[in-house]
């Protein structure tokens, strides 16, 4: 898959979530919520729950929490019922962008989500505009410095689709079909390396490089969004140089 290192806006991205740690408990939370909802309350037949359980402990959120949180989607306690909603749009030079949320009120979020992408001189557009640029994809993600030959030796051996080693930091991504993602990464913690970050999200084919003042409206439009309670991740095809987040 060609294109430049996203290691660099993983850890914006997570240095943002450690800095608002109760945002993202909400955003966890919701997702759990909504998985266990749409696919049952066992973890163990449930691959969207059970990651949704592994991000959660990442962040190491009480166990307490989480099992109140299936209970609500269940039925066996009280609680506000989530759906997932999907807007599509593009952001400065012309970025397609994705926003994935769950919301208790859709006239809210599109409004929200409308705004933002006014603000920072975007559009929203149609269903269907950009999702087309972009596919589905478990990614695992390595820090510059991990072991190149033994990561691409258990991945390749646990069905991944392809390893991609980016020249200019040195990080890894392993790439996996979705339904291959649970038993890829479950392989590599086996054999002791488990990545930094991992996740099934969406993947544009190719992306937009875009450079100066462009580039960091861009990154001011991905931040906002991914601030928003309702918005669970935002996706994008903008190919971000480093000082973009400056």
């Amino acid at each position: 898959m060609a294109g430049h290192s996203k290691w660099a806006n993983i850890q914006h991205r997570k240095g943002k979530q450690d800095a608002a740690r109760g945002k993202v408990f909400t955003k966890i939370v919701r997702e759990i919520m909504v998985a266990a909802r749409s696919g049952g309350g066992d973890p163990a037949g449930n691959p969207r729950l059970r990651l949704a359980i592994e991000k959660a402990v990442a962040n190491s959120m009480p166990k307490d929490n989480i099992e109140r949180a299936i209970k609500k989607a269940t039925g066996e306690l009280e609680g506000v019922q989530y759906e997932e909603t999907r807007f599509e749009g593009y952001g400065p030079g012309g970025v397609a962008v994705i926003v994935e949320c769950t919301t208790d009120n859709r006239q809210r979020t599109v409004a929200d989500v409308r705004h933002a992408f006014s603000k920072f001189g975007g559009n929203l557009g149609t269903d269907g505009s950009v999702a087309y640029l972009f596919s589905k994809v478990g990614v695992l993600s390595f820090p510059p410095g991990s072991d190149e030959d033994r990561i691409t030796e258990v991945a390749i051996e646990a069905g991944a689709a392809d390893i991609v080693v980016y020249p200019e930091d040195g990080s890894i991504e392993v790439l996996t079909a979705p339904e291959d993602f649970a038993a890829v990464q479950a392989a590599m913690k086996d054999a002791g390396l488990a990545p930094a970050e991992a996740e099934v999200t969406m993947r544009a084919a190719t992306d937009v490089r875009v450079e100066g003042e462009v580039a960091r409206q861009v990154a001011k439009l991905l931040d906002w969004l991914e601030d928003m309670d309702d918005v669970q991740q935002v996706h994008s095809n903008a190919d971000l140089p480093a000082d973009a987040y400056a």
